[in-house]
């Protein structure tokens, strides 16, 4: 493991993503794409009233190792649906997640509920990809992008119709997501270069977060209880993976904690 995984993944990312990029033909992905990213429903869903969860399909974490080795990301994602999800996160990076785009576009076609492509996005292709796949949402992390990717990227998502949910760790990365104009943004208790978990990253950031932006609770989240302190602190959505994915029925994972377990 090296010393800072998150520039290891992001480099893996993008050799991968230029492989992809000169093996088609650019924005003709975006064109070959069945239906129009669904930005303004991703939105949607994150702001209903109540606990609103962004269930994910993993198979893989670099902390855990296997998830789930009978991985069908599609009957995942049917039981996040009938469980009450507002969203579906399906992880595509492949070195470090055992992802694919195959997932997102399975998932894509199973539910009708928002897709969020979650991977280490450095590129625009990436962003063309995500909307050939079907994705509606997709996932900027402030610390793997300099200032202009940010932009850029974040533009480029926009245009297409893509909702953008902007990644960040601390006060810092905070400020420079609201300099780019996220709507969405979503506080990591996991530092990805070192995969430490600090609840408190929450709390330290809440104060902080930018009135009308969507505000997304993301990783070390176990029970209820932790779903509804962090409410009370505005976090309007959570996005949860591994307390799902280790269990042999993600789906009812999911509804045991929006019903209350402790």
């Amino acid at each position: 493991m090296t010393a800072d995984l998150l520039q290891t993944i992001v480099a893996a990312a993008k050799k991968a993503a230029d492989e992809r990029a000169r093996a088609r033909r650019g924005v003709t992905a975006v064109l070959a794409a069945d239906r129009a990213p669904r930005g303004a429903l991703f939105e949607e869903m994150l702001r209903r009233p109540g606990l609103n969860v962004i269930a994910e399909c993993k198979r893989r974490s670099p902390s855990r190792g296997i998830l789930c080795r009978d991985y069908d990301p599609a009957a995942i994602a049917i039981s996040y649906a009938r469980a009450g999800a507002a969203a579906i996160s399906v992880l595509t990076e492949p070195t470090f997640f055992d992802g694919s785009l195959d997932h997102l576009r399975a998932v894509r076609n199973a539910v009708e509920l928002p897709v969020l492509r979650k991977d280490f996005i450095v590129t625009e292709s990436q962003i063309t990809e995500a909307v050939a796949a079907g994705a509606d949402a997709v996932l900027l992390i402030v610390g793997a992008l300099d200032d202009r990717q940010l932009a850029t990227l974040f533009a480029t998502a926009s245009v297409l119709g893509l909702a953008v949910l902007v990644e960040v760790h601390d006060a810092n990365e905070l400020s420079r997501a609201i300099d780019a104009g996220a709507s969405i943004i979503g506080v990591n208790s996991r530092n990805l270069r070192t995969l430490e978990v600090s609840l408190a990253v929450f709390d330290a950031l809440a104060s902080s977060l930018p009135p009308g932006a969507i505000a997304v609770a993301e990783s070390g989240l176990r029970t209820r209880a932790d779903l509804d302190r962090l409410k009370s602190l505005r976090y309007d959505a959570f996005l949860v993976g591994e307390r799902f994915m280790i269990t042999p029925d993600p789906g009812a994972a999911l509804a045991s904690l929006i019903g209350g377990e402790a």
